[in-house]
């Protein structure tokens, strides 16, 4: 459903339909196909008698579809006028042409899937979600420097290589992966908890501008939906659904990351880990994935080969931006640095780099310093440093 400025009344009256099933208490995703596949639109379910309706569910949801939501009418306005506002927004309900195809074979498809940006379904654009390959990318709230740097890089790499970067624009790694695509010159694709009309969290304001400029954000969730717990993994689902394969740049253990991997794997899906450090918790996420038989990659062309991108287009776009993001420095030159050496690729503490490499206070201060500048190493929590390497 696209956003004129006022809908005709049968597409309005469609639109009250589909939202009514959303909003019912009670009726469930399952309960919604059941009565769309027997009446064969959201309209002539609420046209049904109650013998009708018991015919495929219980007297409780027989009630329940012949219960007006309370917050209906005010949703529906609410919708026509973010409908109304900006052209690059749009309604797409399931069944309907423009509903993407990849969430079809997915087990739990959305019902209305409301979107934001230069992707929303038009006549006659030639670019969309459906002509787009895309890979997820997914990882901690909370990633390590390095994590951050990989979700980054290897973002700017698939992006410049013609793939869609598809995330959850969380902080952390989703926000790095957006960031990434968009610095390659890719598309990419914000799959949101909430309700299209907020943006969360709110550091990411500028950030849903941009991805909205070059992608599209997408939400299950009808407008004022609040930042709830229980919303986020539920999105996962169509994270990995519109994907041909789910990245996990770092997870813990118990990590909504976690989840939408084994979605990917439920759904058929390619999923890929990158290792990390066995000290890291952020790192035992991926692990876990690798032991279970995620596919382990070093590399953003780990990937891109994995999923069998045309090498013509692939190998062109790596070498474009691997030299765009190769440091000036010689890896000869930096494992002659007696500190990096030192310092390994685990976190350590001032006084442990001090007992490795014997120096005196002033000098390890000022060296470190000087790697922090220079972007090889961050200071993190609890007096610790880490060093940062090219994904």
């Amino acid at each position: 459903m696209s956003a004129p400025s006022a809908l005709p009344t049968t597409e309005m009256g469609e639109l009250q339909a589909w939202l009514r099933l959303l909003l019912t208490p009670g009726v469930g995703n399952d309960s919604a196909r059941k009565l769309l596949a027997a009446f064969g639109s959201a309209p002539a379910i609420f046209e049904q008698s109650a013998v009708a309706l018991r015919a495929i569910g219980s007297a409780r949801l027989v009630q329940a579809i012949q219960t007006e939501p309370e917050d209906l009418k005010t949703q529906l306005a609410s919708t026509l006028a973010w409908l109304a506002a900006r052209e690059d927004r749009c309604v797409v309900t399931l069944g309907d042409l423009h509903y993407p195809a990849a969430l079809l074979n997915i087990p739990d498809p959305p019902l209305m899937l409301f979107m934001l940006g230069s992707l929303v379904p038009r006549v006659g654009t030639h670019v969309t979600l459906d002509s787009l390959s895309c890979l997820a990318m997914v990882g901690s709230r909370n990633p390590t420097p390095q994590g951050e740097v990989n979700a980054r890089q290897f973002a700017q790499t698939f992006g410049a290589a013609g793939w869609c970067v598809v995330s959850g624009m969380a902080l952390g790694v989703d926000g790095a992966a957006h960031d990434g695509a968009l610095m390659g010159g890719g598309h990419t694709v914000a799959v949101v908890g909430t309700g299209l009309d907020r943006v969360y969290p709110k550091k990411h304001l500028n950030l849903a501008h941009r991805i909205a400029e070059r992608g599209l954000i997408i939400s299950e969730f009808p407008l004022g939906t609040p930042p709830l717990t229980a919303n986020f993994p539920r999105r996962n689902r169509i994270i990995s659904g519109l994907s041909h394969g789910t990245l996990v740049i770092e997870a813990a253990l118990q990590s909504g990351s976690l989840i939408t991997a084994r979605l990917a794997a439920e759904q058929g899906k390619e999923v890929f880990a990158i290792p990390g450090s066995i000290h890291s918790p952020q790192s035992r996420g991926c692990h876990l994935l690798i032991q279970q038989g995620a596919k382990l990659v070093e590399s953003a062309q780990d990937v891109l080969e994995e999923l069998r991108l045309p090498l013509s287009l692939a190998t062109d776009a790596i070498a474009s931006t691997v030299d765009a993001m190769a440091p000036t420095e010689t890896r000869e030159d930096k494992e002659e640095n007696p500190l990096l050496k030192a310092l390994g690729f685990d976190a350590a503490s001032f006084d442990a780099l001090q007992a490795r490499t014997g120096w005196p206070t002033p000098q390890l201060q000022a060296q470190l310093l000087e790697l922090e500048l220079s972007g090889e190493v961050a200071r993190l929590p609890g007096g610790l440093f880490v060093r940062i390497a090219s994904a």
